[in-house]
């Protein structure tokens, strides 16, 4: 009888081999960044106390997670630039230690029981909030440095290379949003000028932070929350690239999307009414309206971009459509 082999190399492992190498430093960050969000899970489950409201190890999870998907995605993108690839791997090297700092700082607060974000209640915790603030600037700088290669090369087809080139630069903005939360308010100002302030800042309008919010993310159901557009922002680096695929998959059904100039088009009007999506919500956000009890002014809002988005899309599919009828004649 001939013995069956053993597997001992499954197409796993090799693929984990193979993503490491996209990018070290930055894959190895995302292996750190899977750890602790174990750790936080765990923090949840045993751990009762709160900061604000919410649980302590709920910060340190959700900052986890969305870090782990940002420096996978940076770690792809490095792995496709042949040109400018010595410059694109500093650049990620850059952004690898920026995430390790701002998720180091999250944590160790965290495990003290304090919060990290907007806390000046001590020299030290405001140091280490200084600290975080400086990271997040060379994070968005180096975050859009990371275009330079990427305009520069040819992977995959065009909606994927511009997918990933806007997801970066929508990315930007959102983390340019992200400073909108660190401006004091009115009665914080007033409260560190006496002397008895604690805070610096805030992610909520129009009510206090720690108040009601929507399960899981914690985003403010009393008033309005600038996390939000913050992190529809910064998730466009995996939601347009995501879109790109889904249109290629779509393709091997739909004859009009076999068309890259079609796909093109469609991950375009995606990016821009994406784009308009995260404008919208910190829109709302700022006017101290929650994100599930918009107003009227706020749903003509969307409908314009839905409807925008939807007329642009059939233009597009129309015209591929034309051109394919056109083609025909010539091709039989």
């Amino acid at each position: 009888m001939v013995p069956t082999p053993v597997r001992s190399r499954a197409p796993l492992t090799k693929l984990a081999r193979q993503a490491f190498a996209w990018h070290r430093p930055l894959m190895l960050c995302a292996g750190v960044l899977a750890v602790f969000v174990l750790v936080s899970t765990v923090g949840l489950l045993v751990d009762d106390r709160f900061v604000g409201g919410t649980p302590v190890w709920m910060k340190p999870l959700k900052f986890g997670i969305s870090f782990l998907l940002y420096a996978v995605t940076l770690a792809w993108l490095a792995s496709v630039c042949r040109r400018g690839r010595r410059f694109a791997w500093w650049v990620g090297t850059v952004l690898a230690a920026g995430v390790a700092v701002e998720f180091a700082v999250i944590t160790f607060q965290a495990a003290r029981g304090v919060a990290s974000h907007f806390n000046v209640a001590t020299p030290f915790d405001a140091r280490l909030y200084s600290i975080m603030g400086q990271t997040a600037m060379v994070l968005a700088v180096a975050n859009l440095l990371f275009l330079v290669p990427l305009m520069f090369n040819r992977f995959a087809d065009s909606a994927t290379r511009w997918s990933a080139r806007l997801g970066l630069l929508v990315a930007f903005g959102g983390m340019f949003e992200a400073s909108l939360m660190t401006r004091p308010r009115d009665e914080q100002v007033a409260a560190l000028k006496s002397g008895v302030g604690t805070l610096s800042g805030a992610h909520s309008v129009g009510v206090a932070d720690g108040g009601p919010g929507l399960p899981g993310v914690g985003w403010s159901t009393g008033g309005g929350d600038l996390r939000i557009g913050h992190f529809v922002g910064l998730h466009a680096m995996q939601v347009l690239p995501l879109v790109a695929v889904l249109l290629g998959m779509l393709a091997t059904r739909y004859a009009v999307l076999r068309s890259e100039r079609i796909r093109l088009g469609l991950t375009l009007v995606a990016s821009a009414g994406y784009t308009g999506l995260g404008v919208l919500l910190t829109w709302q956000a700022m006017r101290g309206q929650p994100l599930l009890r918009p107003d009227g002014l706020t749903l003509a809002a969307l409908g314009a971009l839905v409807g925008a988005v939807a007329l642009a899309a059939a233009l597009i599919l129309a015209g591929g459509r034309r051109r394919r009828s056109a083609l025909q004649p010539a091709l039989s």
